[in-house]
């Protein structure tokens, strides 16, 4: 290796910071930038005026940001995730909406004092009014009325009761508090409004059947019609957003993206056909409506529909060549826009860019510590499983590492989700681990969103079985091209992620050195008890968990957790995990570590103190990193040549 891959990586903690910059946002107008972010744990928004003197900064604290939205051109709401006890030992996170002025001071909370919506764990906002007065279109509930008053008939046949329906309000920033703009019932999902605060479109999904609707209500009409609906296979999937300016829907059926009108079903297609692939859109927010359709692949393809953005884009993508630029927001007349600028080696850096000037201004970096660091190449393949499915994978080499035959020693990195995936950006794990001296994959395992139904589908059921297959013929193909020793295999992930270190580490014993989980599951079981628990036992939720994994039967799902067969362990396991997590609860790994003491094997378990599933404190993902570092020191040290 080279001197400088040799010199000295950076510490954890520049991998393990909360990024710097969490969103920048532009205001309508184009004369504010306001920013979330901060150092390490302390978050803050701040808010400049463009060619003026001046920074004034509202301290957040020790919370969660999620992300910013301008209400008009005065008012910012701040996203943020706070931890709440309503119970001697529960503990909740809560999203809640902070108004902030211009002056970087706090005005309201937005339903801060509407007792019922106090009870829902996530307010998001739907819309922002263009008209003064300004309102904010927020998810909420209410108290139900009517015949059944405060019972829901559906639920309660499920042995469930409830006193609330869904709610879209109206809130003014200033003082927070709101009216009812439309009432929900017990199957009400969420909403779609336009620029007037009025609600267009109503998503419901039906808690007996669980199939997915979308209702649409026409400008000029007052009854709700069915638009489009869904057997409920695909959780609402297929459908992708209003457009204002055609009052419509955009739908996916089959492999193309449709526009539908609400006023007659009038339908035009957009794009496609798409085979292999998913789909998103760009939305515009100030107007409301589609700009652009990212494809999705080994790397992202953009369709502008704003012939206006994409030539913005296209240029700034050549200033940045070999980088990946993201357009995060515009002002209404497009002169001013905020762009995210990175690539797997480069965290990203944000920037102000200024079309009348052609100036290009930087508003901050996501990583400011490991700016000059040399970081690990990436590179994207595919490589067939055993039975013939590609599988796309990406490869992340520890810098300066020899271009061939390196035989590195390798981690396997599998994603969360399962229905998620890898992209081709900087990824901090994968970077940190490629730091420290070992090559990084992280296939695209069957089950993985982003390549198309029919692969997603084929992950259906295979927790433990094809998808674990998956992993092993990763290694295979990377070591067949000469880079890692194949010999030399820990796994380590996250979530399913974790799941499948353990699954590897008990199902497949001789493929790896050790493993490591982080919040991820260990008893199948014990899992879907929790989330019926949760859900109640005919709830849609619930249903999604069974059709992941397979309907399973009692037996197959002993037999693929990994808690039920820790005798088959022969590597040493470290299992890091929040004691806050309410997606993967802790004692998930609590579990696996009484199985793999009373079978005599052994294992580590760090508890990351006042920590949640995604691990959203500095801190606690610092130590993470730390302890995963001194685990694979000793159970799989690097050898250089």
């Amino acid at each position: 290796m080279s001197g400088a891959a040799l010199a000295a990586p950076p510490p954890a903690s520049a991998f393990g910071r909360i990024p710097a910059i969490v969103q920048a946002s532009i205001s309508p107008d184009g004369q504010k930038v306001a920013i979330l972010g901060g150092a390490s744990d302390q978050r803050f928004v701040s808010i400049a005026t463009i060619d003026q003197p001046g920074l004034p900064v509202l301290p957040l604290g020790d919370v969660e940001g999620v992300d910013l939205t301008w209400a008009g051109d005065n008012y910012v709401i701040a996203r943020v995730a706070i931890w709440e006890k309503i119970a001697p030992r529960v503990e909740y996170r809560f999203e809640r909406n902070i108004a902030i002025d211009t002056q970087a001071h706090a005005l309201s909370r937005l339903l801060g004092t509407e007792g019922a919506s106090e009870y829902l764990v996530d307010q998001p906002v739907l819309g922002v009014t263009t008209t003064d007065p300004i309102r904010v279109m927020v998810l909420g509930l209410a108290v139900s009325t009517g015949p059944s008053a405060s019972m829901n008939t559906k639920i309660t046949r499920k042995g469930v009761d409830s006193p609330f329906v869904t709610a879209l309000w109206s809130v003014d920033p200033v003082t927070g508090k709101g009216v009812i703009a439309d009432r929900g019932g017990f199957d009400t999902v969420s909403w779609e409004v336009d620029s007037q605060g009025q609600a267009r479109v109503r998503l419901e999904r039906d808690e007996l059947t669980h199939n997915f609707s979308v209702m649409g209500r026409a400008k000029g009409q007052t009854q709700w019609t069915k638009v489009w609906s869904d057997n409920g296979l695909d959780d609402g999937r297929d459908y992708y957003g209003y457009s204002e300016p055609e009052d419509a829907v955009y739908l996916f059926e089959g492999d193309k993206l449709l526009r539908r009108k609400l006023s007659d079903g009038a339908t035009e297609t957009l794009g496609g056909p798409y085979p292999g692939t998913s789909v998103n859109l760009i939305l515009d927010f100030k107007r409301n409506t589609a700009v652009g359709i990212r494809t999705s692949g080994e790397k992202s393809n953009i369709q502008w529909l704003d012939p206006e953005l994409g030539t913005t884009h296209a240029a700034l993508s050549k200033v940045f060549k070999d980088k990946a630029v993201n357009l995060e927001g515009w002002s209404r007349d497009r002169s001013r826009i905020v762009a995210e600028v990175s690539s797997p080696t480069s965290p990203g850096v944000w920037y102000l860019f200024d079309r009348t000037r052609k100036e290009l201004s930087p508003l901050g970096e996501e990583y400011p510590e490991l700016k000059d660091a040399a970081l690990g190449p990436v590179r994207g393949f595919t490589y067939k499983a055993r039975d013939g499915l590609e599988i796309p994978a990406y490869l992340t080499l520890p810098p300066g590492a020899p271009s061939k035959d390196a035989k590195l020693s390798l981690i396997v990195l599998p994603h969360g989700g399962p229905a998620a995936r890898d992209n081709f950006e900087f990824d901090f794990l994968a970077q940190f681990l490629a730091s420290r001296g070992y090559a990084v994959l992280q296939p695209q395992f069957r089950g993985s969103a982003g390549f198309g139904k029919a692969f997603l589908e084929a992950g259906r059921g295979e927790w433990g079985g094809k998808m674990q297959d998956d992993l092993i013929d990763g290694i295979v193909a990377t070591a067949a091209s000469g880079d890692i020793d194949p010999a030399r295999v820990c796994i380590v992930g996250g979530s399913y992620g974790g799941y499948a270190a353990l699954a590897g580490a008990t199902m497949h014993p001789d493929a790896y050195k050790c493993a490591a989980s982080i919040a991820g599951v260990a008893d199948l079981g014990l899992l879907l008890v929790e989330k019926k628990r949760i859900y109640g036992p005919d709830s849609a939720g619930m249903d999604g968990w069974r059709r992941t994994l397979g309907d399973a039967p009692i037996a197959k799902l002993q037999a693929t957790s990994p808690a039920r067969l820790a005798a088959n362990v022969r590597a040493p396991i470290l299992l890091i995990h929040g004691d806050k997590d309410t997606v993967v609860p802790f004692e998930q790994s609590q579990v696996m570590a009484d199985a793999m003491k009373a079978a005599g094997k052994p294992v580590e378990l760090v508890t990351l103190v006042n920590e949640n599933h995604y691990l959203t404190r500095a801190a606690t993902r610092t130590q993470m990193l730390e302890a995963l570092e001194t685990f694979l020191a000793k159970n799989l040290p690097v050898t250089r040549p």
